[in-house]
C-alpha cells in the first residue's frame, strides 16, 4: 500500500469542492448546510461528531471522508487518541475491508497531527 500524503490530498478534494460548487451551487449549498448543522456543537460535541463521522467514513471505504473527519476531528479538538479509539470502532463495525481503511486512518491522523502541532 503507497502512503498517502493526506495534507496534499485534502487541498486536492477542497479544490474540487470549489469546483463542483461552481458547476452544481444548490445542490452544494445545501449539502454545506447540511454539513455544518450536523457537527454543529450541540448535545454532543463537534469533535465528537467528526470522530463518528470519520468511523463512518472507514466503515463505508471512503478515502475522501478519512480524509477530512480525520483533519476535522483534530481541528475541533479531538485527540490522535481520541480518534484511534474511534478506528477501533470502524474495525468493529466494518469487520475486515474496513481494517485497511483503518491503515490509512491511521496515517491520516498522524500526519495532521503533526502538522497541527
Amino acid at each position: 500500500m503507497a502512503t498517502t500524503d493526506f495534507i496534499q490530498h485534502r487541498s486536492e478534494l477542497r479544490d474540487g469542492y470549489r469546483r463542483l460548487a461552481a458547476a452544481i451551487p444548490e445542490t452544494l449549498q445545501g449539502f454545506e448546510g447540511l454539513h455544518r448543522a450536523a457537527v454543529a456543537d450541540g448535545a454532543l460535541p463537534r469533535a465528537t461528531k467528526e470522530l463518528m463521522a470519520l468511523a463512518v467514513g472507514i466503515a463505508a471505504r471512503c478515502d475522501g471522508c478519512i480524509t477530512l473527519h480525520a483533519h476535522a476531528a483534530l481541528r475541533a479538538g479531538a485527540t490522535p487518541e481520541e480518534a484511534r479509539e474511534a478506528i477501533g470502532v470502524a474495525v468493529l463495525m466494518g469487520g475486515g475491508p474496513a481494517s485497511v481503511y483503518a491503515i490509512e486512518a491511521l496515517d491520516a491522523i498522524d500526519q495532521f497531527a503533526a502538522a497541527l502541532a
